[in-house]
């Protein structure tokens, strides 16, 4: 009789997500373990535990899924677990912290369909602008972008700071180089977007980023999406289920928080579906979800 398809959930915080459970088991995962408050130092030790429990014939059945709410510490416990496993005793690793190695990944898809689909146009030299990059999302979304050769730049709504350490973090971890600059202010906004062609926003739930009047002033603009379904919306006048609808008062089409998030769904299943199915470990982070993503945008 085959063993069944266990998931361990690992989280830092206290709590693991009950969307991330709930998406494991619909995935096809007959059984999911949640461990919360998990330091990185732990990984290693939980990992043996697991894989060493089932043998080198069925330890491929056994995922391990890391949540939590930072990507640098999510990466980080990837890591510590990828580096605890050696052959035969392998399994797949999955990183998505608050679901947003998804979401990420699946705005940056939305936004590279209405690319080509209305201009003609691809990634390479493309002027970016993520706001909300000190979030997870942010900073995935502009990884991802900068990745494929656009030229992008995090924004700080506090400052510099932060989205400085983001762009070393980037460098470090992904040899990709972005730029950063503080927005911390109305008027640093709107000159931030004045030049962009893209603009991810991923700011706080129910926080409007920028207004009317600021994506008016973004002449050059091709797209614009907003991660944001809990009104108001990031970007005002975009609409929740807008997919490269034209942009009131913008040039550009505009892509709302429920489109990205269908795809995102779908990507998320699909990662966890791809544990399943594999019979090898495979390790998965938001570049594994793009490419999925891209897929299923067509």
């Amino acid at each position: 009789m085959a063993r069944p398809h266990i998931l361990h959930m690992f989280s830092p915080l206290k709590h693991v997500s009950p969307f991330d459970v709930n998406m494991a088991l619909d995935a096809g995962f007959e059984a999911v373990v949640p461990y919360s408050d998990v330091e990185p130092g732990e990984v290693a030790g939980l990992i043996q535990d697991a894989i060493f429990s089932r043998g080198p014939k069925n330890v491929v059945r056994t995922g391990a899924f890391i949540g939590g709410k930072s990507a640098g510490l999510a990466l980080d416990m990837m890591d510590a677990a990828r580096k605890a496993m050696f052959p035969p005793f392998q399994m797949s690793v999955f990183a998505d912290p608050a679901g947003s190695f998804t979401t990420a990944a699946a705005m940056v898809a939305c936004v590279e369909k209405a690319l080509k689909q209305h201009f003609d146009a691809g990634w390479s030299g493309r002027k970016v602008v993520v706001f909300g990059a000190t979030g997870v999302v942010g900073y995935a979304a502009g990884v991802i972008a900068g990745l494929e050769g656009a030229a992008v730049t995090l924004i700080g709504y506090d400052g510099t700071k932060r989205v400085e350490a983001g762009a070393e973090d980037a460098k470090a971890r992904f040899d990709v180089k972005l730029g950063f600059a503080d927005g911390s202010s109305e008027k640093l906004k709107t000159d931030m977007v004045r030049g962009a062609e893209v603009i991810f926003c991923a700011g706080r739930a129910g926080t409007q980023v920028l207004s009317a009047e600021q994506i008016a002033a973004a002449k050059e603009l091709k797209v614009a999406a907003d991660a944001n379904a809990v009104p108001p919306a990031g970007i005002e006048g975009l609409g929740v289920q807008d997919d490269g609808a034209p942009l009131k008062g913008a040039p550009g089409r505009g892509i709302g928080a429920l489109a990205v998030g269908n795809v995102k769904y779908q990507v998320e299943s699909g990662m966890f579906r791809r544990m399943i199915e594999s019979e090898e470990a495979i390790y998965l982070d938001f570049r594994d979800a793009f490419a999925l993503a891209r897929k299923i945008v067509g």
